[in-house]
């Protein structure tokens, strides 16, 4: 059974992609996975489609990605995914336990849901809380220090249609809207995001902190932060304060050099000045660069397509093209899209490459709001493949 997906997931679908640059477009894939599973409670063939088809993809690079992460799920989940933590530390302190009962419990195994659809089961190898172990989430909330009778309780709760408080976090919700904050969007319950607070073991330190008295030096929390600006300022001002700082340099005498026995030198030793004051170094002065980061600089220099690729920092080099001359700018996007044209996708079974006609096409209807030739995800997917 194919899907429609609803105008408000196309409307999401469009603000989604239009986040990202026009030629990066494909990098809206993963929030567009979580939008699809907001619609359906997971990402169906349907789903991929219509990932495939506004993005300009084939179905078989959406499905790479949706079958990689485990947030994504490839079969209808309940309303409320309870993970159990039964890696070395919980699992120690009764983690598999945990989840044993409440397998038992709920007649379900891993990756299984309930029949009346509320509740899917699954182990977790870690759910990074090993200071509150052992712990479960319910939609990637967590319930920290649980044994096995407290998570039968919260289970319980849930398929009796209430909302137990998490230890920590937000107030619960289904899957489905977790799955839309997941996309990118806002939750939208009134003081939904105000419940919750922090736990006791994180505070630990602070704790500690506050009892022996412990703090940066010499720090104030009050002390605000300079703007780019001042900082100039206060750099330009210790550089002339250094500059002045520094002694004169020893001019040479016009006078000639005289020998030891009172004749003039040979010629050109008068010509040579004195030298500075020793430093200690040998290396060749280098003149500063820009006020850039180093990872501007070298990606400014190696891109020939930055336009005056000059080199600015020691160790950086202008790529050449053979004969010793940087390449005019504009060859690396040209030959990336002789590239892309010599290797379109053939069928959804080749992921050879983005097809950037379809990509253009589905962001210029995107823009409009409207689908040109009223095709449906498959076909839509197969049309831009063959163009």
């Amino acid at each position: 059974m194919t899907t429609t997906f609803t105008d408000e997931t196309r409307e999401r679908a469009r603000d989604i992609i239009a986040r990202y640059p026009a030629d990066r477009s494909r990098s809206a894939l993963l929030p567009l996975l979580h939008l699809v599973q907001a619609e359906e409670g997971y990402v169906s063939p349907a789903g991929v489609a219509f990932c495939a088809e506004v993005l300009g993809l084939n179905k078989a690079q959406v499905g790479a990605v949706a079958t990689f992460y485990t947030m994504y799920k490839r079969k209808p989940t309940g309303d409320f995914l309870v993970s159990v933590c039964t890696n070395t530390m919980c699992n120690v302190l009764g983690g598999q336990e945990v989840y044993d009962t409440l397998a038992e419990h709920l007649g379900v195994g891993h990756d299984e849901t309930t029949t009346d659809g509320t509740i899917t089961l699954e182990h977790a190898e870690c759910l990074a809380a090993c200071d509150y172990g052992p712990v479960m989430t319910v939609n990637y909330d967590f319930f920290d220090g649980v044994d096995a009778s407290t998570a039968v309780g919260v289970v319980d709760e849930l398929r009796a249609g209430g909302r137990p408080m998490p230890t920590r976090g937000a107030r619960l919700c289904t899957l489905k809207e977790m799955a839309v904050q997941l996309a990118g969007f806002a939750d939208e319950r009134d003081g939904a995001v105000a419940d919750g607070g922090p736990g006791e073991p994180t505070l630990r330190g602070l704790r500690l902190a506050q009892q022996h008295g412990v703090s940066v030096p010499g720090f104030d929390p009050n002390t605000p932060i300079r703007s780019k600006a001042e900082a100039d300022k206060a750099a330009a001002e210790a550089k002339a304060k250094a500059e002045a700082a520094k002694p004169a340099p020893v001019e040479a005498s016009a006078a000639p050099v005289k020998g030891g026995d009172g004749a003039s030198a040979p010629t050109g030793i008068a010509e040579q000045a004195l030298p500075e004051t020793a430093t200690g170094s040998t290396a060749p002065d280098v003149k500063a660069p820009d006020d850039k980061s180093p990872q501007v600089r070298t990606a400014e220099t190696r891109q020939p397509d930055a336009g005056a690729a000059v080199p600015d920092a020691p160790g950086t080099k202008v790529p050449t093209d053979g004969t010793g001359t940087a390449p005019e700018a504009g060859d690396a996007r040209s030959a990336e899209a002789a590239g892309v044209a010599a290797n379109a996708p053939a069928s959804d079974g080749k992921p050879a490459g983005d097809e950037a006609g379809a990509q253009e096409r589905n962001l210029t209807e995107a823009k409009a709001g409207t689908d040109a030739d009223g095709a449906g995800p498959a076909d839509a997917n197969e049309t831009g493949a063959q163009k």
